[in-house]
């Protein structure tokens, strides 16, 4: 089986080609601005056929627009040559829609990682682009039976199109390359860790710690990731009880910041899931997360993590402080997540549903002609 994986998202595309090349082939193209791929990925894409698209970005500009063009046509003549049997879309960018004219005589499965553009990032022609690639794929993959029911009831997909598979631990391989013996827990440490939105709910942690503090008074609330940090820099009550990290995280310092956490904190208000829960699993670390999208699936409130309202400081916080107080219960609920990280939400597991999909697509084509 041959399959041409395309778009955005370089831990994952790159982890779910290793893992579908047991036997199987992949030619992976993955939109970026670098020119080559971050080394952590690099090592994990040894062997497998990774090709580098050109970020198409401001399309307006004729020099970018141009080098996408070029890229673009060199892709397309790459997946002709190639001769997939299917053409996996990783949508993130909508900017794919416009290769699906090319690519109609292929089955089109499209993974959408995230239902809609997340709060404040919303472009006004990205739901139509959304609603083409919905009504040209074969099939849509969705992280979570959450998302699976909105897919089906907010857009009106055909259940029998619509199929759920985990996110899997996409980007736990690079972190852990730099995972150290002499990095222990520090202390108290609560980790919001990942890029700085809106959607993220940073605020409702920020707005916790008074409570957090209260009962924990040697807590420290780190904050880690780039972003617009600005507006929540008022909300601080006691400034001492943060340390913030504003910048890009790499593998090797992100490694440390997990290593160091008690807890990993995700005060999301909207979401779809989130690839920080895997991560915290991978270190052994709990999670407290909020009822949103499908994060709730995959953590076992009270088993590897708590799962809390939304926009709720004090319950944000109640569950934050259990965690910080019981080390045992923390120790715990740290190994059952590294156990549900190996088994329901393995590489192998999102494979072998992954490829079942693929045949159902390739058996539609042949009974289609």
């Amino acid at each position: 089986m041959k399959a041409v994986i395309i778009g955005g998202f370089v831990d994952y595309q790159v982890q779910m080609s290793k893992s579908l090349n047991k036997g199987n082939d992949s030619l992976v193209f993955i939109y970026t601005k670098d020119v080559s791929l971050p080394p952590e990925n690099a090592r994990i894409a040894n062997g497998l056929r990774v090709r580098l698209l050109s970020r198409p970005g401001a399309i307006y500009n004729p020099i970018v627009l141009a080098r996408f063009l070029r890229s673009s046509y060199r892709m397309l003549k790459e997946i002709r040559k190639y001769g997939p049997d299917v053409v996996h879309l990783q949508i993130g960018s909508s900017m794919l829609g416009f290769y699906i004219p090319f690519l109609r005589r292929y089955p089109i499965i499209t993974t959408f990682h995230d239902l809609s553009p997340h709060i404040g990032e919303a472009k006004f022609w990205e739901k139509y682009m959304h609603a083409y690639i919905r009504h040209a794929s074969k099939y849509l993959l969705v992280h979570g039976e959450r998302l699976r029911e909105a897919m089906i009831s907010d857009y009106r997909q055909p259940p029998s199109k619509v199929k759920s598979i985990p996110i899997g631990p996409h980007n736990i391989d690079a972190f852990k390359m730099y995972e150290r013996e002499d990095i222990k827990e520090d202390g108290n440490v609560v980790l919001f860790f990942g890029r700085i939105l809106e959607y993220k709910g940073l605020e409702y942690l920020i707005r916790a710690e008074p409570y957090i503090t209260r009962e924990v008074p040697n807590a420290k609330i780190v904050i880690a990731g780039s972003g617009d940090f600005e507006k929540y820099e008022d909300l601080m009550v006691n400034r001492d009880r943060f340390e913030v990290v504003r910048r890009y995280i790499s593998y090797k310092e992100g490694a440390g910041l997990f290593q160091r956490a008690s807890v990993v904190a995700l005060p999301y208000v909207e979401a779809s899931q989130s690839g920080v829960v895997s991560t915290a699993y991978g270190f052994k670390k709990p999670v407290v997360v909020t009822s949103v999208g499908s994060i709730p699936e995959v953590v076992e409130d009270g088993k590897t993590g708590f799962v809390v309202p939304p926009r709720d400081p004090e319950a944000l916080a109640r569950a934050i402080v259990r965690l910080l107080k019981d080390e045992k219960l923390r120790k715990c609920m740290g190994e059952n997540g590294y156990k549900k990280l190996n088994a329901d939400l393995s590489w192998d597991n999102v494979v072998r549903k992954t490829l079942a999909i693929y045949r159902s697509a390739m058996d539609g084509l042949k009974s289609d002609n």
